[in-house]
């Protein structure tokens, strides 16, 4: 009831090696495909909040916390030479309510935030909150720097 093992593998005295087949590999390789995947996604992933406002401002500092919010909401920006735009594009005071109305989703109670530059003439961003205040829109707001300790 002995066994025997042989070293060449198929019995046939040693000479039952395959050949390695010459034709080309049907396998992919997906590791650097998802390394390259993982790379993108973390650049996009940190650029992304880099690119929410196209309006430059220099924004006053208050001591307010941050407010959290879910949705997206719809922007309206005074720069230092009084020039008003509605999310990037650049508005006439006159036709404010009538943008906001035509992109305003969810009707009177959409946030509206208003960005004001801090050299900004006063008078015309608080006429900007006026127009916005008397169309009826509730949830009005202004946007301000978080005060930095020095």
């Amino acid at each position: 009831m002995g066994m025997s093992v042989s070293a060449g593998g198929s019995g046939r005295g040693g000479r039952g090696r395959r050949r390695a087949r010459s034709g080309p590999i049907s396998e992919i390789n997906v590791t650097p495909m998802v390394d390259v995947m993982l790379v993108l996604l973390i650049i996009f992933m940190v650029a992304a909040p880099m690119l929410t406002v196209g309006v430059p401002i220099d924004l006053p500092e208050t001591q307010a916390k941050a407010m959290n919010s879910e949705t997206q909401p719809i922007t309206v920006s005074v720069n230092d030479q009084g020039q008003i735009y509605l999310q990037e594009t650049e508005i006439e005071l006159d036709e404010i309510v009538a943008k906001l109305e035509a992109i305003s989703k969810t009707g009177y109670d959409e946030r509206i935030y208003v960005r004001g530059d801090k050299t900004a003439d006063y008078g015309t961003v608080m006429k900007v909150m006026a127009r916005i205040s008397a169309a009826g829109y509730k949830n009005l707001g202004l946007v301000t720097l978080q005060e930095q300790d020095k």
